[in-house]
């Protein structure tokens, strides 16, 4: 119980973090706009998969994003070391969150269903 108390903590304490050193620290023009939308850490606390999603639905900004992202990942995760007060750094990735977008078409088919027929 105490382990996965440990966990949540954890993952929103991370979330907050990458989320201030994106907009401080990383000034690579491809990770402008990222929003991170959740963290998910092992039991172990050694790995954070870090969720991210971003405005455009454009195939090549996402890439852009998500190699600018790799790019960055050494330096997000040095500064969670010195942020963060605990014994190992987790090893991080990033994924692209495609949940915002899903819940966009999801809107759409409704009001498309919604619309009187002409």
């Amino acid at each position: 119980m105490a382990q996965n108390y440990r966990v949540g903590r954890l993952s929103q304490e991370i979330q907050r973090e990458v989320t201030d050193i994106l907009m401080k620290r990383v000034r690579d023009p491809r990770v402008q706009g990222v929003t991170i939308t959740g963290v998910d850490v092992t039991g172990d606390l050694q790995q954070a998969t870090i969720y991210y999603s971003i405005l455009s639905e454009l195939a090549s900004v996402g890439e852009k994003t998500q190699i600018g992202l790799e790019k960055a990942t050494g330096l997000i995760r040095k500064e969670l070391g010195a942020r963060l007060s605990i014994y190992v750094t987790p090893e991080i990735q990033f994924v692209r969150d495609r949940s915002v977008q899903y819940g966009d078409r999801i809107d759409q088919l409704l009001n498309d269903l919604k619309r009187p027929e002409k």
